[in-house]
């Protein structure tokens, strides 16, 4: 833990690489095996250990089976009479494999003045500044404009079923009063260069994002020896259906978010973004195309082939699973259009999680740009759609209305999308500092 100068009392700032550290070697792996034996558990009670230090009682549920924790919080705020906020943060990883890392991904080792280790981007340096400034409101005695709330969740990583879904649908008076939130992904900078070819900084806020589907897909056929005639084999339906969805481009739709961001980019840098030639308008954004390229149309990508068992057999099933991510406003005629591509032999069963979509406006809107500007003051606050999923898809059930704002000032060159989920994930601790200074502003005036 940073130490403060003498007669100074600990900040959140000097206090949030430290907490990032040790979250970050709690194994908190989340595998999709909801048997495995490694859960969100220890780094729950350690989050509810870290508030009780400071005199908060927390909430502790496990979400639907043994050892998914989950910590929640409620900080009074001056006015009880206004909707809550809430402040979203998922303790659950992916997993990473320790040969593939410069360091070891549980290590939370700083090099090159880097945070590195697996959740550092996604999300446990988030976990880290939101306790960081719990943590100070709650020592300083701080009252907030309104009742924060803070959830600590598990299994974000694999829809949130054992986690956030779970939670609003067996839990839902923990967020009572509740009107707004933020959480993963918005908030971060991005630099492009204007016209003038000066380097301008902008943060990007996440004001929606696509549905996820995870479809899974079956046929069936004749089992048999392969060296007979076939007429209905079960690989060959599904391999023919699959192939089809692969090769399907799906309609270019441009939504609210995704108009105003680029709208928002052609003031700054001059670049147009025709409808007609979109797709290479956006090529031009660098790393960040990956994110914004994802969000011109739904999506329906292949993950998983099973079939068969021996090589001069013809199996009776085939099994695979595809990947769907979804815009707001688009379910009804995803469906359709996938019930048509994949035709009347391929059966369908799925889980889903609804897109999430607001508007760019508001007082909660002025309070997140006013915390940003206020620590960089050039800098320029942009809406955009994220192209993943996040527990917010869950909260909206509730009615909540959701912003992605998890502050951080990135380094120009570094790619941030690769790190989520990728190999040397890491965060500068200046940026965790920045965004905790961010996050404790935003949380005074919201």
């Amino acid at each position: 833990m940073s130490v403060p100068p003498a007669g100074r009392a600990v900040s959140a700032q000097d206090e949030v690489l430290d907490l990032a550290q040790q979250l970050i070697r709690i194994d908190s792996t989340n595998t999709g095996d909801s048997g495995s034996s490694i859960t969100e558990r220890t780094a729950a009670e350690w989050i509810a250990g870290q508030l009780a230090d400071v005199g908060l009682d927390p909430v502790y549920v496990e979400a639907g089976a043994p050892g998914r924790g989950n910590v929640i919080v409620r900080l009074p705020g001056a006015d009880p009479g206004r909707g809550a906020l809430l402040i979203h943060c998922h303790l659950d990883v992916v997993p990473a494999d320790a040969s593939e890392w410069s360091v070891h991904p549980l290590s939370g080792e700083v090099r090159d003045d880097y945070l590195w280790g697996r959740g550092a981007v996604d999300m446990k340096g988030m976990v880290a500044m939101s306790l960081a400034v719990l943590r100070q409101f709650v020592r300083d005695g701080v009252k907030p404009p309104r009742d924060l709330v803070f959830a600590f969740l598990s299994d974000e990583e694999s829809g949130g079923f054992f986690g956030a879904r779970w939670l609003v649908e067996h839990r839902p008076e923990l967020f009572e009063g509740v009107t707004e939130a933020i959480g993963e992904v918005g908030g971060f900078s991005t630099t492009f260069t204007t016209a003038t070819g000066d380097p301008v900084r902008a943060y990007l806020i996440e004001t929606a994002e696509k549905g996820v589907t995870w479809m899974r897909l079956k046929t069936r056929g004749t089992p048999g020896h392969a060296s007979m005639l076939q007429t209905d084999n079960a690989v060959a339906t599904l391999a023919a259906g699959i192939t089809r969805l692969q090769q399907h481009r799906f309609p270019q739709i441009i939504r609210p978010a995704l108009a105003e961001f680029l709208a928002g980019v052609t003031d700054l840098t001059g670049i147009s973004f025709p409808e007609d030639d979109l797709d290479a308008a956006v090529a031009k954004l660098g790393n960040l195309s990956r994110i914004v390229g994802a969000t011109l149309r739904d999506t329906a990508t292949v993950t998983t082939f099973h079939a068969g068992y021996k090589g001069n057999v013809v199996p009776s099933s085939a099994a695979a699973t595809v990947d769907c991510r979804i815009l707001p406003g688009r379910e009804t005629a995803f469906y359709q259009e996938l019930g048509e591509i994949l035709g009347p032999d391929i059966e369908r069963e799925w889980d889903d999680l609804p897109p999430v979509e607001t508007t760019f406006d508001g007082a909660l809107v002025d309070a997140m740009t006013n915390a940003l500007v206020s620590e960089d003051p050039t800098a320029a606050v942009l809406p955009y759609m994220l192209s993943a999923g996040t527990d917010a898809k869950s909260f909206s059930l509730l009615g909540i209305r959701h912003f992605g704002f998890a502050p951080l000032q990135l380094p120009a060159d570094l790619d941030f999308s690769a790190l989520f989920h990728g190999i040397d994930e890491r965060v500068s601790v200046a940026a965790l500092e920045f965004g905790t200074r961010v996050l404790d502003r935003f949380l005074r005036t919201c």
